[in-house]
């Protein structure tokens, strides 16, 4: 598949059929993922690929109470876990103990133990160049030497004739998630990466055009504009 049609064709795909995709196969999408850019190229992810079935059903259980404050903060009208306007967080906006215990339906979620391919997706702290430590806001840097990887598997999975997505909610129950698969301390949950046939192949997305994110010397500066 050339480069452009797979960037321009990568849903986020939720939703599988029942067709298994071999070893050989989940095998190649890694060795391709593994390509992705890092700081100082230290590659700093590791991959569970989670093919025991009382570990996914745990898995999905996890995932479950994190898509639950998930949603409370939706149903608030809140985006889940922003920092304020200040780039801070400090405390929770919704009652997390009351958001867990209130049934959430997702349909993804509640048969996210029956996706072909279950990947958890670790990264290694010390590995982490992260840049912004010490700013007085919400870190985002170190993520930087992992995502890429990620979105890799989800390109590679792509020209396999796959879909997938990435989430992150399953890292609402880190610790949870780190004891049942027997995680280190120096590693993170950075996500959940899941893996199949895709019921529905979409070939057209809609994103924001270049001219509504991209300006010229300075913040609201001219808009850089599109291509014609």
């Amino acid at each position: 598949m050339e480069l452009t049609e797979a960037m321009r064709t990568t849903a986020a795909v939720r939703t599988f059929t029942d067709a298994d995709v071999p070893d050989d196969v989940l095998t190649r999408i890694l060795d391709n993922a593994r390509f992705a850019p890092s700081g100082g190229n230290r590659q700093p992810w590791r991959v569970v690929v989670v093919k025991d079935e009382a570990l996914r059903l745990a898995l999905r259980d996890h995932y479950a109470a994190g898509w639950r404050e998930y949603m409370a903060h939706v149903v608030a009208g809140l985006v889940p876990f922003a920092p304020s306007n200040d780039g801070r967080w400090s405390e929770p906006a919704v009652d997390l103990e009351k958001a867990r215990a209130t049934p959430s339906p997702n349909e993804f979620g509640d048969h996210l133990n029956e996706v072909p391919v279950m990947l958890v997706l670790l990264a290694h702290l010390p590995s982490l160049a992260v840049t912004d430590n010490g700013l007085d806001r919400q870190s985002i840097v170190g993520g930087g030497s992992v995502y890429p990887f990620s979105h890799n598997l989800l390109l590679a999975a792509r020209q396999e004739g796959l879909g997938g997505v990435m989430t992150t909610v399953i890292c609402r129950q880190e610790p949870a998630v780190k004891h049942l698969l027997g995680v280190p301390i120096e590693f993170a949950v950075a996500g959940l990466v899941a893996l199949g046939h895709p019921t529905h192949q979409v070939t057209r997305l809609r994103r924001r055009p270049v001219s509504e994110f991209a300006t010229i010397d300075r913040f609201g500066g001219p808009e850089f504009g599109d291509l014609p």
